[in-house]
Parts: structure tokens; sequence; C-alpha cells
């Protein structure tokens, strides 16, 4: 039997379009045709005006470091072989802001600002520095 993982949510007909689009290395976010902001974590609504007029958007996949936590100690597979990680929030570059983990990064080089890019490990969306 396979191990449960606590670091994805399980896909449903809703997120699975997200899912997939990260499987292939492309991180989607929704956007509202009605007031034409983007929004992240994906809604069926707009949070912003109500609207029902909402598509997925590919994002750029740049943002900037807003806020981050290192984690020294979580017992959840499989977050016990990570530790330390740094847990993030990023502001993408389309506005919303979104929780993740930065990677390629010792923590003391962090700083609020700084600009990073996503990657993917095992289809789940990662930021690392966007070193130019």
């Amino acid at each position: 039997m396979a191990a449960v993982r606590f670091d994805v949510p399980e896909p449903d007909a809703f997120t699975r379009a997200y899912w997939d689009a990260a499987a292939e290395g492309r991180l989607l976010l929704r956007r509202c045709g009605a007031c034409g902001r983007a929004h992240h974590y994906p809604r069926e609504f707009c949070p912003h005006c109500w609207s029902d007029d909402v598509i997925w958007d590919r994002a750029t996949g740049r943002a900037t470091l807003y806020t981050w936590s290192v984690v020294h100690r979580n017992d959840l597979p499989p977050f016990g072989e990570r530790v330390p990680y740094v847990a993030a929030v990023v502001e993408l570059a389309e506005g919303p802001r979104m929780m993740t983990e930065v990677v390629e990064c010792p923590a003391g080089e962090l700083r609020a600002g700084m600009e990073v890019e996503v990657a993917f490990r095992d289809g789940v969306p990662v930021f690392r520095p966007a070193w130019e």
C-alpha cells in the first residue's frame, strides 16, 4: 500500500486542470473575465467581484518572496525527509499570493522581496531564486 502524502491535496474534477498542468511544468491561476484580476487558490468564482466568469490562465512563474519560515520538525510524510525546509508565501507577478516552498537557496540568503521563479518537484509547484 502506498504511503499517505500530506503535501498535495487529492485532485477533484475542478482542480484536476491545475494539477495536470503542474505535472507538465506549467503554473495556472484563475483569471476573472469580468474584472480581469487573477486569484489563487483556484475557485469557481472571482473573490474580488464574485463573477463566475473565470478561466484558467497560465502564470509567468515569476514572483517575489513575501515571507517565510524555516521548518525544522515535521513528522508527516514526506516532510520528515525534507527538514529543514523553507515554507513561504510568494507574491506572484500577476498579483495573488501563494503558499509554497523555497528550494535551492540556503535559509540565511533569503530576503523579503527577492525574485523567485517557479520550479516543479513531483508535480508540485515550488519556488527557487531567479538567478539572472
